[in-house]
């Protein structure tokens, strides 16, 4: 009986990481750590592997799926009407296009990466904030240009192609303040999330 019950948690903990369903408050960083059991485990080590802080993994996950493991972009339709093909290939928490992932997954390695599960969204989003820090400099606090070079691409942000786009120049401000009030918040929570993150064995 004991072993079938530890059997059941172990594996509620493991789905834990690929749950589709979003934290019930996503507006504070606290709360989604309390809901989400292993997900600061995931994002602490996303951050000590690629330096990027917590609450801007999390301001670019909140502004690209809402915490939505399966986000799926809307479809196109043909004459308005019908529905098509996706409007891209973008998916998961971090919504990263086929094409970004498979660098990513080049890069590390990390061959059984899958971007609906929240451990490896994490690390890529770190990853590219990485890059982006190498290839243009760009400081892995500084969520506003962060967020600009993951919507364009490193090449996209280096041509500055986000002057012409009035409303993601606004949204790149919102992450910038999500990012700000997450930071805010994780300092009320950190030390007893850092308490007990290491304690998860996976």
């Amino acid at each position: 009986m004991r072993s079938s019950l530890f059997a059941a948690a172990l594996l509620s903990t493991l789905l834990t990481g690929c749950t589709t369903d979003p934290p019930q408050n996503i507006t504070d960083s606290c709360e989604i750590f309390e809901d989400k059991g292993g997900w600061y485990r995931d994002a602490k080590r996303a951050a000590d592997r690629w330096g990027t802080p917590i609450h801007v993994q999390l301001a670019i996950i909140y502004q690209e799926s809402r915490f939505v493991g399966d986000a799926k972009p809307p479809r196109d339709h043909i004459l308005w009407v019908i529905p098509w093909g996706r409007i891209s290939s973008a998916y998961g928490y971090a919504q990263a296009k086929d094409s970004t992932w498979e660098w990513y997954v080049e890069k590390t390695g990390n061959r059984g990466a899958d971007r609906d599960d929240f451990e490896d969204a994490v690390d890529f989003i770190a990853w590219y904030v990485h890059m982006s820090n190498r290839m243009l400099g760009i400081s892995k606090w500084d969520a506003y240009s962060q967020y600009l070079a993951y919507h364009e691409g490193q090449g996209g942000y280096r041509n500055k192609s986000y002057n012409g786009k009035p409303w993601l120049i606004k949204v790149a401000k919102q992450v910038k303040a999500r990012a700000a009030s997450y930071h805010t918040q994780l300092a009320r929570c950190e030390s007893t999330l850092d308490d007990g993150w290491d304690l998860w064995p996976f």
